[in-house]
């Protein structure tokens, strides 16, 4: 034969056993390195490692190829040699109580100034409870009562003796003190008054009236003496409060002294403890003052002096990680809890909670970058922190305008933070292109391979990667044949026998099933039945609507012929994908082919269920006619395409070879064989492209062959340049065995129009004609004869005036 199928060995790269020298990967030695990543991890290094504003990083490549995991690993090998970041508390402000103050601290001294200051208070009810009701305290308030009562006395009897002397008496009354003249020592009566003359009763009112300013001078003294005496009280308070926060605080500044924060926030804390004393006076003691008891709710008094550990880095031996799984505007840059109480929503700085950037803060934080956008309003407080360089922590609420109330103002921190986004590589191009900022933020991008070469060294370290995988997840060792597998099935899932896939997803996924098998099978080990069981039950799963496609093709429901010969109809190869599971289907391709003003009609396109791909594969085909068939005529075709009985959307140019000969079988009017199917793109110059799902397509046709009976003549055409990536099924290469099932590789379309039709295609000759009795001359021949056709009934009609009859021009 003029064209020879693939070898049964060119349908399978198989893996060579004999280069590994293991039993099983227990053997192995335990290599912690990330296969076939090397170019990301030199842009990871780069990143983490330049310390200038905007070297953040984002992870390109398609889910489960281990973006996370290799970042960590880098990171967690990195962050032990660096420092431990800071500890961030908000405090009150005592000034602003609306703007809480931050204070930085070592890493630890968060959580021990919090329960100092817990315990300080603690300490400082009892001791100011005791202080106040002590026989000294009470002995000197007694004191400056009995000053303020007898300087009270003192002035009023002296007034009294004075005015006693000239006759007039000073009564205390119920009401007052009032002045009444005298009459042997006792106040005089209205008759007795009445029976004085009336110069005496003149000088008795004078008397009177004198003695009166003098009363009302002496009364209006009063006040000023209650104010010198409350005074003097309250510096006796002052007094007595400093001597009892003095030691307690002294200890606390000696323990403090060097972190100045710490002491400017514990002379405030002094300050308005000594001022507010009655708070601890008028307060019963509890066990525990900032325990949430019912007068706690109701006053809050003490809540003022707490410390809120916003974050605390005390477990930390390095330099924080952090992932934060759903970066919500919230969970990324803190939130303002709320407490309803009587009917009101109330808020300090003890309930500012942090964020995924608080505790990152020093350190690296690890986000997902589709999550990130689908958040509300995460992504641009993320690019705002990151260009401030601080965190501010602001509500939703006041960002939007829907709410007045009066909030808290939180004093800003200072961020310094290395963020890493994993995400898929559509999105990495989108935000370059629409988000100008996305540029200015995250300038250091690590593209993750999907796949690495197949090379004797590429396996051992893959061989190395498989027993790693299976020691990190608990997982039985493999045994030889069981690597061997896992690497054959791996290059047919990166669809290239020449590459091994790196989605370590769907590798541990393999691993863990073949496990499961193992384990019922009571083996110690993970062996090639074992994978092989894996495999195929993941396809038994997910294959259900593929065996309903093949039953409506054997049924004839789906018209897909397997023998015999047609005209203008090609078996074309197309592959369904159904999430992680593809599997190939055959369709029918027709072509019809008239007299017409040069122009090929694609169906699907008309219909609109044809892509951009496949509309651009059918006008290559008009170029490819007129190319190689119009050089010295006009191209007076016009014909159609389709898809039969396709119901869906149809994309792809690897139809486009199979639509070409079905449209020069119509014009040749040349039977095509119809136990071959056809795949592959062609260009203008009419050789034949690679495509994908090459393995997928060859067995799709090959199980309805089979399902009818092979009688080995059936077989596929696919591209040269597709030999590399077969790595068909092991019963689908037992048929090439046997010469049961062909494959066939092409590199131009003549080459295809021969195995279709069984005739030559035909070389031009120097003028560029084709021979007769081949397929390119009987479709030169058929356009020609079109350009003839359009010619004559193309010419303009005159009338007869004669008859009044038509005639047409010779």
């Amino acid at each position: 034969m003029k064209y020879q199928p693939l070898a049964p060995e060119q349908l399978y790269h198989d893996c060579d056993e004999s280069q590994f020298t293991f039993t099983s990967t227990e053997e192995l030695e335990d290599r912690a390195e990330i296969v076939g990543q090397s170019r990301a991890l030199e842009a990871i290094d780069f990143g983490i490692g330049i310390q200038h504003k905007g070297y953040n990083l984002y992870l390109a490549g398609s889910h489960g190829l281990g973006k996370y995991t290799a970042v960590r690993q880098v990171l967690d090998k990195r962050v032990v040699t660096e420092p431990v970041p800071s500890d961030w508390c908000y405090v009150n402000n005592f000034e602003h109580p609306y703007r809480p103050q931050t204070l930085q601290l070592p890493p630890g001294h968060g959580q021990h100034l919090q329960q100092d200051m817990a315990q300080l208070v603690e300490d400082l009810v009892s001791a100011l409870r005791a202080a106040f009701q002590s026989e000294e305290y009470r002995a000197r308030a007694q004191e400056i009562s009995d000053e303020f009562e007898a300087q009270g006395e003192e002035a009023l009897s002296e007034l009294a003796e004075q005015a006693q002397k000239e006759g007039i008496l000073l009564l205390r009354t119920p009401a007052g003190y009032t002045l009444a003249p005298a009459k042997d020592s006792q106040p005089m009566g209205p008759e007795d008054f009445e029976e004085l003359s009336e110069g005496e009763k003149k000088r008795i009112q004078e008397l009177v009236e004198k003695f009166s300013e003098k009363l009302k001078e002496t009364v209006r003294k009063i006040p000023t003496w209650r104010r010198e005496s409350r005074a003097r009280f309250k510096a006796l308070e002052e007094e007595v409060t400093q001597a009892t926060v003095e030691q307690p605080f002294e200890e606390l500044q000696q323990k403090y002294s060097n972190l100045p924060q710490v002491m400017d926030y514990l002379q405030a804390v002094k300050q308005d403890m000594v001022e507010n004393v009655n708070d601890f006076v008028s307060t019963e003691q509890s066990e525990a003052p900032f325990a949430e008891t019912r007068q706690e709710k109701r006053s809050g008094k003490f809540r003022r002096y707490q410390v809120n550990v916003l974050v605390d880095n005390s477990d930390c031996r390095g330099a924080p990680v952090i992932y934060e799984d759903n970066p919500t505007y919230q969970n990324l840059v803190g939130r303002l809890e709320h407490i309803a109480r009587l009917g009101t929503l109330q808020t300090d700085f003890t309930l500012i909670k942090p964020g995924a950037l608080h505790r990152a803060n020093g350190g690296y934080l690890i986000l997902d970058a589709r999550k990130v956008l689908t958040r509300p309003f995460a992504w641009e407080g993320l690019k705002r922190v990151l260009q401030s360089q601080e965190i501010r922590l602001e509500s939703l609420e006041q960002m939007l305008s829907l709410a007045s109330t009066i909030s808290l103002e939180p004093a800003p921190i200072p961020l310094d933070v290395k963020v890493v986004l994993t995400g898929e590589r559509v999105l990495y191009y989108l935000l370059k292109e629409y988000d100008p900022e996305f540029n200015l933020l995250f300038k250091v991008t690590a593209d993750f391979s999907e796949d690495f070469d197949r090379s004797p060294e590429g396996a051992q370290r893959y061989a190395h990667f498989i027993g790693n995988m299976a020691r990190q997840g608990k997982l039985r060792p493999l045994d030889r044949q069981g690597v061997v597998r896992v690497i054959e099935h791996s290059a047919r899932v990166v669809g290239d026998g020449e590459k091994l896939s790196l989605h370590m997803e769907g590798l541990k996924n393999l691993l863990q099933e073949a496990d499961y098998f193992a384990g019922k099978a009571a083996s110690n080990t993970i062996g090639i039945d074992h994978v092989q069981q894996a495999i195929d039950a993941k396809i038994r799963r997910s294959d259900q609507l593929r065996e309903r496609v093949y039953q409506e093709i054997l049924r004839e429901t789906l018209l897909i012929d397997t023998e015999g010969t047609e005209v203008a109809q090609v078996n074309g190869l197309s592959v369904l994908q159904l999430g992680d599971f593809a599997f190939g289907r055959p369709s029918r391709i027709t072509a019809t082919a008239f007299l017409g003003e040069g122009q090929v009609v694609d169906i699907e396109r008309e219909t609109e269920l044809g892509g951009p791909i496949h509309s651009k594969g059918v006008l290559i085909l008009s170029s490819y006619l007129a190319h190689r068939y119009a050089q010295d005529c006009p191209l007076f075709l016009s014909a159609s395409l389709v898809f039969e009985q396709s119901y869906g959307m149809v994309e792809g140019d690897s139809a486009s070879v199979a639509e070409l000969c079905a449209l020069l079988s119509a014009l040749a009017k040349v039977p095509i064989r119809q136990s071959l199917a056809v795949t592959g793109s062609v260009n203008q110059r009419g050789v034949v492209q690679a495509i994908g799902g090459v393995n997928e397509k060859i067995e799709g046709f090959f199980d309805v062959c089979r399902a009818r009976g092979l009688d080995g003549e059936q077989g596929v055409i696919i591209p040269r340049a597709n030999v590399k990536h077969l790595m068909l099924r092991h019963d689908v290469v037992a048929a090439a065995e046997k010469g049961q099932f062909r494959v066939y590789p092409v590199d131009t379309v003549d080459e295809v129009l021969e195995l279709l039709t069984g005739m030559d295609a035909g070389i031009p000759d120097s003028q560029g004609h084709y021979p007769e009795g081949t397929v390119n001359g009987r479709v030169q021949a058929r356009l020609k004869e079109f350009s003839h056709l359009r010619q004559q009934f193309g010419k303009p009609l005159s009338r007869n005036e004669g008859d009044g009859g038509v005639t047409r021009e010779q």
